[in-house]
Parts: structure tokens; sequence; C-alpha cells
């Protein structure tokens, strides 16, 4: 009688065990040969599960991208305004450990991305989410009176993620630029023309 696989959870236990990698050894330490020996298998035992390594990749992406919701969710559950903004932006940039490996997998599949646009699909709802988000932190700091009422949110927004990417890549080359008070100084100084 042929073993029967849940496919679902085999393709959760590569991605985890891409994440083991590269949170461990490093994002080019992330081989084929690496996550089948995490996972105790042969190397053909992958593509059972997934097209190719890009694949994997974009299932990784996701993984952190759920993850950084969780966080998010959690971390501004009781907030709002420019509370919310704070904590919401710590969950995205990396700023210790976990979110500095996140964002080798993260830069590491925007490389993918560009050779590869069948995947572009697995982002397609991150920026709009998190915009929303955004928008309804900032306008709630207007109602509170924390920022002025003309405000150009959808530009403040814009600025805010456009930081927030470039500082993983930033943590990544190992610039300067991604000393963890050094960025919130950048978010400080995108919203301070703003503040009353």
């Amino acid at each position: 009688m042929p073993k029967i696989v849940d496919h679902d959870q085999r393709r959760d236990e590569i991605v985890e065990a891409y994440l083991t990698v590269v949170a461990r050894d490093g994002l080019p330490a992330a081989t084929t040969r690496a996550i089948a020996a995490e996972l105790g298998v042969g190397t053909g035992a992958l593509w059972h599960y997934f097209d190719g390594f890009d694949a994997v990749a974009a299932g990784a992406y996701q993984r952190i991208t759920d993850r950084t919701n969780q966080r998010i969710a959690v971390a501004t559950a009781r907030l709002r305004g420019l509370d919310a903004v704070y904590a919401m932006l710590r969950e995205i940039l990396p700023l210790e450990k976990e979110t500095v490996d996140e964002a080798y997998v993260v830069v590491g599949f925007w490389g993918r991305l560009a050779a590869n646009d069948r995947i572009a699909a697995t982002r397609a709802d991150v920026d709009e989410h998190w915009h929303d988000l955004l928008r309804r932190y900032l306008a709630e700091a207007v109602q509170d009176g924390r920022l002025d009422p003309g405000t150009p949110v959808d530009e403040v927004i814009d600025v805010l993620l456009t930081i927030a990417v470039g500082q993983q890549v930033h943590a990544i080359m190992g610039s300067e630029l991604a000393e963890p008070a050094r960025q919130i100084r950048m978010i400080d100084l995108c919203l301070r023309p703003w503040l009353r």
C-alpha cells in the first residue's frame, strides 16, 4: 500500500526547512541540497511538491509575510494612531535578528522575482494591506490631533513603506543605515513635518 502524503504539510515542511537554513547558515547556504538534508530526504523528493526553487522562495516569502502580518495584528491590537504606526513598522523593519533573517529571505525573493514573473502573484496583496493599515492609523492620528489635518497621508505612506523596504536591503548589506535607532529616526523624520 503506497504511503499517503499530505502535500500541504510537506510543502510547509520544505518552506520551514528553507527558513531554518537561512536563519542558521545564511541565504547563500539555502540550496536544494541543504534543504533536503535539513529534512532528511533526497533532493529529488523536494520537486514532488514544488515546481522549482523559485516556488520554494515564494513560499518562504509568503510565510514571512503571514508571520509579519500576525505580529502586526498582535502589536497593534490595543493601539491607534501614531502608536499603531510605530508598532506596525517595528514589525516590518529589520530591527532584530528575526526580522534581519526575514530580510534575507525577502530580498532574495525579490531577486528571484526580477527574473521570474510567474511568482509575482505571491506578493500581490501585501502592499495593499499595509497601505490600508497605515491609512487607517494615520487618519486616527489626524482625528486624535497628533497629526496636522493637511497631512498628505498617501504620500507619507509611500515614504514610510519605501523606508521599510529600503532598510531590508540595507540590513542584508550590513550598512550603517540599518542600525535600529537610525531606522526609527528615519520614521521620525518622515512624520515630523506633520506633527502637531
